[in-house]
């Protein structure tokens, strides 16, 4: 009775493993790109989707909806992060039903279709910014628990997860990386107590090339392309080669002082410009990162070792509306005729 009962239980056995496994967030396979749309000269939606599937690039960052987008992006099977723009976030804080309308017009309408992978509520919120985005600070984490809330009621919340994008702005103590710790704790440790509690990634920007310009008398250039030939910066039982390596583990450092030592981070940009009016901002420098980081993030780092670094390069295309500095208008990996800058490997 015993071999009888195991043999006719074990393919339903399977088949709910199958299920459980069909329903979790599966890995990025190979990098993703950030669709950045700031541009009045870029491809049409589907152009950039063929472009995406073209190169095998597997994942897909958008800092808008958009729906021709979306509609482009049905049947691709291209991993998909979707922000909430800082300027919806305090009508979504304010109001659930905000949230659940803002779910339904641009998740549900289109899943599964679309592989949606995370939602990223508001994008490089500083409450150190006096000027543009201190002002959603209070909104944040309630837009986060109302979108939360929203997709929890679709049923979706194992497949589809919500988080926020921060950048290494508010870590403070940064050097060596142990020592980091968020600078403004009221803002950013419950955030992370909810990413424990929802059991999502924590989203990070991380940008070698803004810490390198910003700190040149300090910081090497080697050490921020991934040239180094050896530790540049020893910090106990961690050597850091690069910088990438050492921002990434400054803001694990600070993620486990807020008590999210299970939260994992995705690395939702980082790039190089090719051009910028600097010694720095050359297409020789910008191929050698990104052609060295889509290889290095397969590792992991010093403190998170043995495990890919879901990563999402900064960004498609370059983008000529873009604000700023003429280099953020250059850091993309085509042309916006589509023709590759650097000639990548994605896979």
């Amino acid at each position: 009775m015993a071999a009888f009962h195991f043999t006719t239980q074990k393919p339903l056995l399977l088949a709910a493993l199958l299920l459980i496994v069909l329903l979790l967030p599966t890995d990025v396979q190979g990098i993703g790109v950030c669709n950045g749309q700031l541009g009045n000269d870029l491809p049409s939606d589907a152009e950039v989707v063929a472009l995406y599937k073209a190169n095998g690039i597997r994942g897909m960052r958008m800092y808008a909806p958009n729906p021709s987008a979306l509609d482009a992006l049905r049947g691709s099977d291209i991993d998909f992060v979707l922000d909430v723009p800082n300027q919806d976030l305090p009508a979504l804080a304010s109001n659930p039903n905000e949230a659940a309308q803002w779910i339904q017009n641009n998740v549900r309408n289109y899943f599964p279709d679309v592989k949606f992978r995370y939602i990223s509520v508001g994008n490089e919120v500083n409450p150190n910014d006096e000027g543009e985005t201190a002002q959603y600070v209070q909104f944040v984490l309630p837009a986060m628990r109302n979108v939360y809330n929203a997709i929890a009621a679709a049923g979706l919340q194992d497949q589809i997860k919500v988080s926020t994008a921060t950048f290494m702005a508010l870590v403070s103590n940064s050097f060596p990386p142990s020592n980091g710790v968020f600078g403004n704790a009221a803002f950013m440790n419950p955030i992370i107590n909810f990413l424990v509690t929802t059991n999502a990634p924590l989203l990070a920007n991380i940008y070698p090339y803004f810490g390198y310009i910003d700190n040149k008398s300090n910081i090497g250039r080697e050490y921020a392309l991934f040239t180094s030939r050896g530790v540049v910066v020893q910090d106990g039982e961690f050597g850091y080669q690069n910088l990438f390596d050492a921002m990434l583990d400054a803001m694990y450092s600070a993620v486990e002082k807020a008590s999210g030592n299970a939260v994992e981070i995705v690395v939702s940009e980082t790039g190089w410009p090719s051009d910028g009016g600097d010694e720095a901002t050359t297409t020789d420098n910008a191929a050698t990162y990104y052609r060295n980081a889509i290889n290095h993030v397969k590792g992991g780092t010093p403190k998170r070792p043995g495990k890919a670094i879901e990563t999402y390069l900064f960004a498609m295309f370059d983008e000529n509306e873009k604000r700023g500095k003429q280099s953020e208008r250059h850091f993309g990996l085509f042309t916006p005729n589509q023709q590759s800058k650097y000639q990548l490997s994605f896979n």
